[in-house]
């Protein structure tokens, strides 16, 4: 069978994976794998020969890890979530989470409304514009922008 072929379907016939078979399902290099191993974060079994063997249950583990990192959630914290069977704790650290992250959207919204305001600002030079300003110095916490420069 050609190598493009056996790409086409990674896991062997009784659905275990290599793992470059596996990185590549998920589009990772096998670094990230070997990385998430040693944090506790990935069990895989060994054959005889030491390599890694990846089941139906490790796919699953990595498709959580991934959604977890898109959500924004550090590997530390993943590994928390997995090492905890207490769904009090999981839902005291999600909380945390949660907050942290409602923080960074809202620092976020500001940064925009910022660059929003220079790009419709109708000054040549966005840094003379007083609303700017004003946002300027509420950030250093001046009251009177009139002596600012950027």
């Amino acid at each position: 069978m050609k190598s493009s072929e056996q790409s086409a379907s990674p896991a062997s016939e009784d659905g275990v994976w290599s793992i470059g078979a596996l990185a590549e399902r998920f589009g990772l290099a096998t670094h990230v794998l070997r990385h998430w191993e040693a944090m506790g974060l990935l069990a895989p079994v060994r054959d005889a020969a030491g390599r890694r063997r990846y089941g139906a249950a490790d796919l699953t583990r990595v498709a959580v890890i991934l959604r977890a990192k898109e959500a924004g959630l550090s590997l530390d914290t993943i590994r928390c979530l997995a090492s905890t069977a207490d769904p009090a704790t999981r839902r005291d650290i999600l909380r945390s989470e949660a907050e942290a992250l409602r923080s960074r959207i809202a620092a976020a919204q500001y940064s925009l409304g910022l660059i929003d305001c220079a790009l419709d600002c109708d000054h040549e030079d966005f840094t003379q514009c007083a609303h700017f300003r004003q946002m300027v110095a509420e950030r250093i916490g001046v009251d009177a922008p009139a002596h600012l420069s950027v």
